[in-house]
């Protein structure tokens, strides 16, 4: 609430199903004697800005959404700042995955141009932020402004040293107010230990990459640590990837796993293709390869890429990657959880592709 600089007289709407640990943010907004305001439905029928209809309509201040659905209103040609007032929006929140450069340009140019564009970082399990917005300081293009309150946390590299200014592990070197002290069902605290106390010990590691700006204090996250990409030895996460497929206009969607192959680990990315966009053809895939190696680097370039019909996603609307690798290594579908999965039926897809198949 504090990082929100939430006020008695604001409405505050985050999308969100009640599953999701946003849900318990939204509501928590009520300790301050703010408005809580729900939506039921599709955030995006029978409009992209159906959601911009309901601030001018009850006079949101604070406004949650993702950055996928800020991709979807992006790519609908909506301009949300020349169709409707927005007098009563003064902050623009995202959560859910990273939030991309050109999605802080969108928002500023589109949206609002005086809003504070809060990109903010968490976890289900902590229900609670680790990073977020900041009401006394800037907003820089693609950072989120800063760690959250009661988080001492750092960017660890291999060696258990905080870097800056460079990929690291998220942790959490003391105790934080909302950490989880045991599971159920783990008397001892041994999968407890594993989950979050195995990779650094003694030091909460909790599964992803971040940058810390030395100059502005500011974090990029970068993805989940366990969907690492490590080919050659060459470690990256899938954010990076993701950066740069979302501002290939051709490509709807994407998901890049890690397959081991002939004793190394090779990069494979799937691409859904955009509405209009027949194949996935040699002239669509130089486009592709040189926006990640002018963007990234050589070593980024994917060894395999592929066309998908769908991209598997969890109820909460984050891309799934674990799940997709493990049916690459020969994991039996029937054995996944699909449970959490938005449109479970996706992961068939990537199943049997004879392209990833080993040569016996």
């Amino acid at each position: 609430m504090l990082h929100g600089d939430l006020r008695p007289t604001d409405k505050l709407f985050y999308f969100s199903t009640l599953g999701w640990m946003m849900y318990n943010w939204l509501i928590s907004g009520l300790s301050v004697g703010a408005t809580v305001v729900l939506w039921e439905g599709s955030p995006l029928f029978p409009r992209s800005t159906v959601l911009f209809d309901m601030i001018d309509r009850v006079g949101v201040s604070v406004f949650g959404v993702s950055p996928k659905y800020l991709e979807a209103v992006e790519r609908s040609g909506a301009v949300p700042r020349d169709s409707h007032s927005l007098a009563s929006l003064r902050a623009v929140l995202s959560t859910g995955a990273p939030l991309d450069d050109h999605q802080f340009d969108f928002v500023y140019s589109a949206i609002k141009p005086n809003v504070v564009l809060g990109s903010i970082t968490g976890g289900t399990d902590i229900v609670s932020c680790w990073a977020g917005n900041n009401p006394e300081k800037p907003v820089v293009r693609g950072e989120i402004q800063g760690l959250n309150l009661g988080m001492r946390v750092f960017a660890y590299d291999a060696n258990a040293n905080p870097v800056y200014d460079t990929r690291g592990d998220l942790v959490c070197t003391a105790p934080f107010p909302s950490m989880p002290v045991y599971f159920w069902n783990d008397p001892d605290g041994v999968k407890y230990r594993k989950a979050y106390f195995s990779k650094f010990p003694g030091v909460w590691s909790h599964g992803d990459f971040l940058i810390i700006s030395s100059s502005t204090g500011g974090i990029r996250m970068l993805g989940r640590s366990d969907g690492t990409l490590n080919p050659s030895g060459v470690r990256f996460g899938s954010a990076e990837i993701y950066h740069v497929m979302d501002s290939i206009p051709e490509v709807a969607d994407s998901v890049v796993v890690g397959q081991k192959w002939g004793g190394d680990e090779r990069v494979v990315l799937f691409v859904k293709l955009a509405d209009g966009v027949a194949a996935l053809d040699d002239d669509l895939l130089l486009i592709i390869k040189k926006a990640i190696r002018s963007q990234l680097s050589a070593r980024h370039v994917p060894a395999v890429i592929l066309p998908i019909a769908d991209v598997l996603y969890t109820i909460n609307g984050k891309k799934v990657e674990v799940a997709i690798k493990r049916i690459l290594a020969g994991a039996d579908p029937a054995a996944v959880d699909r449970s959490a999965f938005a449109n479970p039926d996706a992961l068939d897809l990537f199943v049997g592709i004879p392209e990833l198949q080993p040569v016996s």
